[in-house]
């Protein structure tokens, strides 16, 4: 699979010393408070797993099923939610983990959905990549593993179509692979 890599971005190395450096944030940010961690599968599993086992703290830990990109490379411009309820959030700090911030819709879409279905006391976001573009809604992370250009990336959790997520390094795919699908 690794062939299918146009390059490889970040190692597993990297990407688990970096979970480090957020986990530490993180953990003196919501010291003493009461938080809940929603993540958003599926992009999401492998990020927060590795971060969470490093944030020493008592948590709730909660997910969420959302989908924007439907099979392809770009956003569909639709997120759906794939559950009937939103995590019960009311009266918590929340950190939502996702594992990439593109076009900003479906992190805005998440924000927006636990604000109005609950009253948390605040909403921060945790993301391990950030490209380096122009948000169609107006969303930002909070904490950042990685910035990096507009272009295609997977492993780490992170697919094409649902593969390549069990890639241990994140990298960028090769052109002709996205275009055959």
């Amino acid at each position: 699979m690794q062939n299918d890599l146009e390059k490889i971005l970040f190692h597993e190395r990297t990407i688990l010393a970096r979970c480090d450096e957020l986990a530490r944030r993180i953990t003196v940010d919501y010291h003493g408070k009461e938080l809940t961690v929603v993540a958003v599968m599926n992009g999401a599993l492998l990020f927060v797993s590795d971060l969470l086992r490093r944030v020493p703290l008592p948590l709730k830990l909660d997910c969420i099923s959302v989908a924007s990109y439907h099979g392809g490379t770009a956003s569909s411009g639709t997120v759906v939610f794939d559950q009937l309820s939103m995590p019960d959030v009311s009266g918590r700090h929340v950190l939502i983990v996702d594992d990439i911030l593109d076009s900003g819709r479906t992190l805005h879409a998440v924000c927006e959905k636990l604000r109005a279905e609950a009253e948390p006391l605040s909403v921060r976001i945790c993301v391990l990549l950030k490209k380096d573009k122009i948000r169609e809604k107006p969303v930002d992370a909070d904490y950042v593993g990685f910035e990096i250009e507009d272009e295609f990336v997977v492993g780490y959790g992170l697919d094409f179509d649902e593969r390549y997520r069990n890639l241990p390094c994140i990298g960028v795919l090769r052109k002709e692979l996205t275009i055959a699908g």
